[in-house]
């Protein structure tokens, strides 16, 4: 199991898939963002994390089901992670901040391999920067902010290399509207949009 460590520092050192990979598991409608042509004051920044933990044989990424609010996301699965604010040091920091405060996983457990391309998220107006990391230890334990999780969500990395794992269909939006778009399908729950497209520029890396 050590070797999908091995491969991705060797894959982040090298050009990543990019957005090509990201565009894939977006919905059909949805514009493509250069962020690099995109003015930094526009948007709010923000980041996201997927965590490796080892269970077994496998490595697993946590991901967290939102409760149903009046929102963009509302009521949709997604990675540990949030908006910058003030006292950041760097989007890094953002997204190990937000994984110890919405799941319980320090920081200081967590190991930071690198990062994959930065997404821009039109309906909500973020930039977000995506990171991958390794829980250093043998055991994990989660300790979930109910006020913002609903769920913990269990991503087999290996299951996540198989094209099974992906559906097409219509599925209806935080706004209320149906969009054609295609999904990862994990415990029954349907993960799509900004977390799909982070996932599939991740799957490109360790398949």
């Amino acid at each position: 199991m050590q070797s999908l460590i091995k491969l991705l520092n060797d894959r982040l050192n090298k050009p990543l898939p990019g957005i090509e990979a990201q565009y894939e598991m977006a919905p059909i409608t949805r514009a493509k963002y250069d962020i690099k042509t995109l003015d930094p004051n526009s948007y709010r920044k923000s980041a996201v994390i997927l965590l490796l933990y080892k269970s077994k044989d496998s490595y697993f990424i946590p991901l967290l089901k939102r409760h149903e609010y009046d929102g963009k996301h509302s009521n949709q699965v997604g990675l540990p992670g949030g908006k910058f604010e003030e006292n950041d040091e760097s989007l890094r920091h953002t997204a190990l901040r937000e994984l110890q405060e919405e799941i319980g996983i320090m920081k200081q457990d967590v190991k930071i391999l690198g990062a994959l391309t930065p997404l821009y998220i039109p309906v909500s107006n973020f930039y977000v920067e995506p990171y991958i990391g390794v829980y250093e230890h043998e055991e994990i334990n989660f300790n979930l902010d109910t006020r913002e999780v609903k769920q913990l969500i269990n991503l087999n990395t290996d299951h996540l290399k198989q094209d099974t794992l992906i559906e097409y269909d219509g599925i209806v939006s935080g706004d209320g509207y149906k969009l054609k778009t295609p999904y990862f399908k994990v415990e029954g729950e349907i993960i799509w949009g900004a977390t799909a497209m982070i996932l599939n520029e991740f799957k490109k890396l360790i398949i």
